[in-house]
């Protein structure tokens, strides 16, 4: 009699490969998504910054996005905060490097925010 390979039991081995990678890209997600969420929030805080550049000096939209960035716990300094005005618009860049631990390996995600808008 011939029994398949499934029938013998011979499958399992596609199975555990299988949740071994379901538990690694949890384990990724886990690890990103809160970066992704407090960069999300701090990019809607450039953008809000941008669009109140009518009424807020540089100095004070400064100090907005670095306030943002602590309570986020984000690697934000003065340095990564560009504001330039001119022509009726500003433009206001911040651009970060986050640091995500893995076992064995640090990976380094390079963010940018961007938000240009004319002013009233």
């Amino acid at each position: 009699m011939r029994f398949s390979r499934r029938e013998r039991g011979e499958g399992q081995m596609g199975c555990l490969v299988g949740l071994i990678v379901l538990a690694i890209g949890v384990f990724i997600a886990f690890k990103m998504i809160p970066v992704k969420v407090k960069a999300a929030e701090l990019r809607q805080e450039v953008v809000d910054e941008a669009k109140s550049a009518g009424t807020h000096n540089d100095d004070k939209i400064r100090g907005n996005i670095l306030r943002k960035a602590r309570e986020d716990n984000l690697p934000v300094t003065e340095d990564n905060i560009k504001i330039s005005r001119g022509n009726n618009e500003i433009t206001v860049d911040v651009e970060y490097t986050v640091p995500i631990e893995f076992p064995g390996y640090t990976y380094q995600w390079h963010i940018h925010h961007s938000a240009t808008n004319p002013i009233f």
